[in-house]
């Protein structure tokens, strides 16, 4: 039960950097760089996914180290697409027919997404 604790505990603050990541990179492209939200969301989504498989697997996660390493990325992308995926129906469900602005949207789906994450990775990778 500590463990579990414990590793609630590093995938929330690896989340919580990661969606940082994920919001600021969203708020510049779409603001700054003049980027349509949907596909700021999709490269935002995306560097984060890199940052939080990073931290992941080196801090979160006691990776079972029988699968290989390329087994592991593999099944960590192929999890990180369907989340985009989720991320990607939320946001333009929320924006496009509820009219919500899309930072506020975003909010919603990375709370979502990182449920699905964290299950997911946990049933997969360890």
């Amino acid at each position: 039960m500590i463990n579990l604790i414990k590793q609630l505990f590093r995938f929330g603050i690896v989340g919580g950097t990661a969606f940082l990541i994920d919001y600021a990179v969203l708020f510049v492209c779409t603001e700054f760089l003049g980027i349509h939200y949907f596909i700021s969301s999709i490269i935002s989504f995306s560097v984060s996914t890199v940052f939080n498989y990073i931290a992941s697997i080196l801090w979160v996660f006691d990776v079972d180290q029988s699968k290989s390493q390329s087994k592991n990325f593999v099944i960590f992308i192929v999890l990180s697409i369907v989340g985009l995926g989720i991320n990607q129906l939320i946001m333009w469900v929320g924006v496009e027919y509820l009219h919500v602005y899309y930072m506020i949207v975003k909010i919603g789906a990375t709370a979502i997404v990182m449920i699905f994450n964290f299950v997911t990775r946990k049933m997969f990778l360890e």
